[in-house]
Formats: structure tokens, sequence, C-alpha cells
């Protein structure tokens, strides 16, 4: 097969979650764990960090990635979903997984199928170990995909596991109280293995969070506030650490917290190493969609993956704080909390509507009809690149573009796609 013939049999043959939603999402860990026993069971060959939570994770696992790669180890990085490319999930140091090396694996996996009939996010799961190992990885950072107890990634026994965070998003699927989301994360929390938490408010998650650890013997420490100053680009200094923080937006002090008390398993990792991962981290992992500036002047323009409350909690914060006029262009899955998410938005933004180019994305007529219930004034555009231009036409110099909503949407809007 060519490459995109690889691609379309990975996206056609195998349930997808980011395309069809809930029916393709396959709880538990028997087909992952027959798929991988096939390949000697990559998964136990490498140190792996297991990295959950409802937000801050892929910031959290791709800066503890680039803090390895600094400090000169062999770093691999299995984040999910990907916004251009396919390979854009699987790293090593940095560099994504060769499209031979793609093809070979599906290939490998269709001579010899016997009855497995994985899903997509199962297959890549397996396609990570099995590159990870053959590319004698030293670190292995791998973020959960969705949950954590039934997700194919907990296949692993971790040297260290991370909770980022607990808010409500998967609801169908994880529990509609944050007490079964809790328990679905803390599902990775395995026997004698530490637990860093990063954020646990609410003292039915703590509890959760308490319990699973005691019952598996396994060390907790819950990440400390820290000292943070918000720099005019939207970066962080770190002063207790002498650390130059490039991800922008409110939480990553949170995140940046998370990370160096995990790093307190490592202390082998220089200062140095430290102070470059976190400087340095889009450009040694490849991370994008974090408040990502696509341009500052004469018009501000800025996205974001966030595409929950939980997100749009911090983000509507962000966007209270962004130049005016302030021209939100939005677009979400149709299976997300949208009227809640709606509610955050500011209403002296002008909105254009635009559906993802998903399947599951939200028509743009309905989320016009729910932002104009709430008082949300805006128009409808039929896809990103004319949603693009009409913000350009209605927003003058000196104010801001914000594009968000869904991954599905910055995906289209890194494509441009028409």
């Amino acid at each position: 097969m060519t490459y995109p013939e690889t691609l379309d049999w990975l996206f056609t043959q195998t349930p997808v979650f980011e395309r069809e939603g809930a029916s393709a999402y396959k709880p538990g860990l028997a087909t992952i764990t027959s798929l991988l026993d096939r390949l000697d069971n990559p998964h136990r060959k490498i140190k792996c960090i297991h990295v959950a939570g409802t937000n801050g994770k892929g910031s959290t696992a791709s800066t503890l990635a680039a803090i390895f790669q600094a400090e000169g180890f062999r770093t691999g990085l299995f984040t999910s979903p990907h916004l251009v490319d396919f390979r854009e999930r699987i790293r090593v140091n940095g560099e994504m997984i060769s499209e031979s090396k793609v093809i070979d694996f599906v290939e490998k996996y269709c001579a010899d199928t016997r009855g497995l009939h994985p899903s997509f996010f199962e297959l890549t799961t397996a396609m990570a170990f099995d590159h990870f190992t053959k590319e004698n990885v030293d670190i292995a950072i791998i973020e959960v995909g969705l949950g954590g107890r039934l997700d194919s990634t907990n296949v692993i026994t971790p040297m260290l596991s991370i909770i980022t965070n607990i808010s409500a998003d998967h609801t169908a699927l994880l529990g509609n109280s944050l007490r079964e989301i809790a328990t679905e994360k803390a599902g990775i929390i395995k026997e004698g293995v530490p637990v860093i938490i990063g954020e646990a408010s609410d003292a039915v998650v703590r509890e959760v969070f308490d319990s699973t650890a005691a019952e598996r013997h396994s060390p907790i420490l819950y990440a400390p506030k820290i000292n943070a100053i918000e720099q005019p680009d939207g970066s962080w200094i770190y002063p207790d650490h002498d650390i130059h923080g490039a991800l922008r937006g409110i939480f990553q002090p949170q995140n940046a917290s998370t990370v160096l008390t995990a790093l307190r398993f490592f202390p082998k990792v220089s200062l140095k190493a430290i102070k470059r991962g976190f400087s340095e981290v889009e450009s040694l992992t490849g991370l994008r969609g974090r408040l990502t500036v696509m341009q500052s002047e004469p018009i501000a323009i800025v996205y974001d993956t966030g595409h929950n409350p939980g997100a749009w909690h911090y983000l509507s914060q962000e966007l209270s704080r962004m130049a005016r006029p302030l021209t939100i262009v939005c677009g979400f899955a149709a299976d997300k909390d949208v009227d809640s998410i709606l509610q955050s938005m500011p209403i002296d933004a002008s909105f254009i509507f635009c559906k993802p180019s998903s399947p599951r994305g939200l028509d743009a007529a309905e989320l016009h009809r729910r932002g104009s219930r709430i008082g949300l004034i805006g128009e409808v555009a039929t896809s990103i690149g004319e949603a693009m231009a009409r913000a350009q036409e209605i927003t003058p110099a000196g104010g801001t573009i914000f594009i968000g909503g869904s991954n599905f949407l910055i995906a289209d809007l890194l494509q441009n796609k028409p």
C-alpha cells in the first residue's frame, strides 16, 4: 500500500472515535492485550510515564518529553488526536514516525488478523509501542486517549502515573458525576507506582484518588501552587526555579507545577534540561494549539484546541483579556456540552459559527441558533476558509481573531480547508 492508501484503510476499516464518536469507543483491554501479544509485547520493553486527565495532559506530556529529550534521553511521545498528519501521534525525539513504518506496521497487521477487530486507537497504540521498542527509546511519555481505566494505553506498568485534573467530558462514556469520572481516571494508578495529581480541588475527587492510591500502595503527591509571573507575550516566568515556560494560558502554571513535581522522581535530570524543555517545548515536540499565535499584527490571530467545559472555563478568562474588537470563529463536535461552553463566551464579541469537517461536527446553523438564544451575535460560514476571510473583513487592525471549540476545526484551519 501507499501511505495515502494506508491512512484510508486505518480511517475506514477500523472504528475511529474522532469520526464516529461513542459508537467507536471500545472499552476494555482484551483486544489490545491480544494485539500486543502478537507483537511480542513491546510495551513491556520500554520505560514509561503515563499521563491522564481531562485537560492539560497534552501540555504536561509534551513538556516532560521535551525535558527528557533535552537531557539527552531518546524519548518517545504518544499523544492524540493529531491535527494535520496522523504521524503527529507517534514521535521519537520530536520526529514523527515515518510513512514507511506506518505502512509496514499496517501491512503486517493485515497479513495476520486472526479474528481480531481492533479500533483505530487500539491499532495506533500498538503501533506506538512497537515503534518505541524498535527505536530503543530510553523513556516514553504515554498520553491516555480517553478516561484511563479501560483506555488502550492502560496495559503499561509505568515508572510514574500522572493525572492532571478532572472535569466533565465524555460523560456518556465515563460517567455523569465527578466521582465517576475520577474513578475512571484513577484506573491508571498501578500497584506500588507513584502517582502525581496536578489539580484536585474537589473533595470527592481527592477522596477517590487517595483511596485508590492507598488500596494500591502507591505513593501519591499533589502538585502545589507555584509562584508564576506572566510575561507580556503570555508566556510565564517561574522565579523560584529560574524557568521560562513558553506555553501561554492561565492554566500553564499548574501544568508546570505538575511537571516539576513529577521530576522529583528523576533527580538526575539537570536544571539546564528542565529550562530548555520548558522554553522550547513547541519546537522540540511539535506541540500546537495551546493559545498558539498565528500572527500578532495588524490583527492578532490566536487558536486553541480546548473543546470541553473545563477547558473553556479557562479559555473564557483568556478571551476576556484579548484585545478588542474580538471576533470568535467557533465550531464544535455535536456530542460536546456545547450549551455550557456557549454560556462562557463573551457577549461583546462578534461570532462566526462554522461546522468542523467531521461527521461529528455540529451544524453551523444550529450552533448559530443556540448562540443567538443567549445573546451571542454572529453569522454562519460554510467552511473555515470562508469564516477566516469574513473574520478578517470585520476585524479592524489592533483587534483579535480567536479560533476554537474543536480539534477538528483547528485541523481544518491548519489545512486551510476552503
